[in-house]
């Protein structure tokens, strides 16, 4: 027969002996790769005051500026699949509708109107996004085959400016 005191002594040896193992969502995608991405998705937010502080500023300029072209590509995206969700609920609510024919046929993008939906909302994956910055030039060519840091180009230095 069970005493409580035996209960007790029994959960405590097996919560010592279980492996206290938590495992977290990973991507397919290398250290270096996710740091080029969140570089371009965040710019220089995505980079620690350290890192920051011993980097020239053509280094840090050239962030801001593919930042910039990835945020386009990132509202034109978002556009682009808010475009498709909303006509395909016209098509299946009203698909004899004036409007309908009148919104299907418009799917042009507002380049100074800004899509403030969340990724997750649009049901929009990073792959998805990954592949977008490959093809209009966000991200390297070569990007799903980078492992670390290339130098095969000129590098703007990484020091204090003299």
């Amino acid at each position: 027969m069970y005493t409580m005191e035996k209960l007790k002594q029994e959960i405590r040896n097996y919560q010592l002996q279980s492996p206290k193992v938590i495992s977290y969502e990973k991507d397919k995608y290398s250290e270096y790769q996710n740091y080029l991405y969140k570089r371009a998705i965040y710019g220089l937010n995505a980079l620690n005051e350290e890192e920051l502080a011993t980097m020239c500023s053509k280094k840090k300029q050239r962030i801001v500026n593919v930042y910039k072209k990835a945020q386009v590509v990132i509202n034109k995206l978002k556009q682009q699949v808010t475009i498709q969700y909303s006509n395909f609920l016209f098509k299946t609510l009203f698909p004899e509708s004036p409007i309908t024919a009148f919104l299907l046929a418009d799917t042009e993008v507002d380049e100074k109107m800004i899509n403030k939906l969340t990724f997750k909302d649009l049901k929009i994956k990073k792959e998805q996004i990954i592949a977008i910055f490959i093809s209009e030039g966000v991200l390297p060519k070569n990007f799903l085959s980078l492992e670390s840091p290339q130098n095969q180009l000129p590098r703007l230095r990484n020091g204090k400016e003299a």
